[in-house]
């Protein structure tokens, strides 16, 4: 898994926003999410079904309405994508890659972290051998690729990419860095709240699902249009990770607790493959 790939799934060629779109107000944004919120809860209390995904479009995510498909979808062959897709197994995926700390020949810098769980289906039951990868930005917030030009230093030690294999029980576990919050263009002054993206891959390279994982107590999620597209707030809470005393290492790392859910009403959410943020 090259940097560059990685860091295209959040610096990818989308459509570029109007420059005014830069202009709006974090107030306005977040009036828009407001109003949208309130629809819903009312449309629940009319009896109408929970949306535990975000919508396709999603006004006060302004490039939402830019990245999803408009024409009809075209069936493919499976086992011809196939033929031309990477293989994996638990050979290819050293055990070491679920280190994000040790890649380089010195320490990155950032609270050290560890990120451990479980990839679970709609029944509770645990996903083994699944391939896990996380990206993320650093701890100023800046991530290794040419496109993130943002005035946050760069961590020569820290590239920020990394994967691993669930276990038996469906468990997985990343050390790595706290990413910090980074200033995207949706508005004036947008700031996204920290977290790290996961990729996981099912029984072929077709079914790939790309989600976010958040920390909790995070002062920006009111204001972000991304976490707040997801209108349903147990979905949205599903997102953030709990801190886990018994992941946290003696002088050396905390730790937190995030469960992925990949089917039923409880999944976890995953977003458009050609997301970026």
């Amino acid at each position: 898994m090259s940097t560059e790939t990685t860091a295209n799934e959040s610096f990818s060629d989308s459509p570029v926003l109007d420059p005014a779109a830069t202009t709006l107000s974090q107030e306005s944004i977040s009036q828009e999410i407001a109003d949208i919120h309130a629809a819903y809860r009312q449309s629940v209390v009319e009896g109408k079904k929970a949306e535990t995904q975000p919508r396709i479009d999603f006004a006060p995510y302004r490039s939402s309405l830019l990245r999803h498909p408009t024409k009809n979808l075209r069936h493919v062959d499976p086992e011809t994508i196939e033929l031309h897709s990477p293989a994996f197994g638990q050979r290819d995926v050293h055990a070491l890659e679920s280190d994000l700390t040790i890649q380089h020949n010195g320490e990155p810098i950032g609270e050290r972290i560890v990120v451990a769980g479980r990839v679970l289906d709609g029944d509770g039951r645990p996903v083994a051998g699944q391939l896990v990868e996380i990206w993320q930005a650093n701890a100023a917030g800046r991530y290794i690729h040419k496109r993130d030009q943002h005035p946050a230093p760069i961590d020569p030690n820290f590239t920020g990419v990394g994967r691993a294999i669930t276990g038996p029980n469906g468990e997985y576990s990343f050390t790595t860095i706290k990413p910090a919050p980074y200033p995207w263009k949706n508005h004036h002054n947008a700031w996204r709240p920290a977290h790290i993206h996961f990729s996981l891959f099912g029984t072929d390279f077709t079914q790939r699902m790309i989600t976010q994982m958040y920390f909790p107590g995070d002062p920006l999620f009111s204001l972000d249009p991304i976490y707040q597209a997801i209108i349903d707030k147990e979905a949205r809470d599903r997102l953030v990770a709990s801190y886990d005393h018994s992941l946290t290492t003696h002088e050396w790392a905390t730790g937190y607790n995030w469960d992925i859910v990949l089917t039923g009403s409880n999944r976890t959410w995953m977003e458009d493959e050609e997301g970026d943020h």
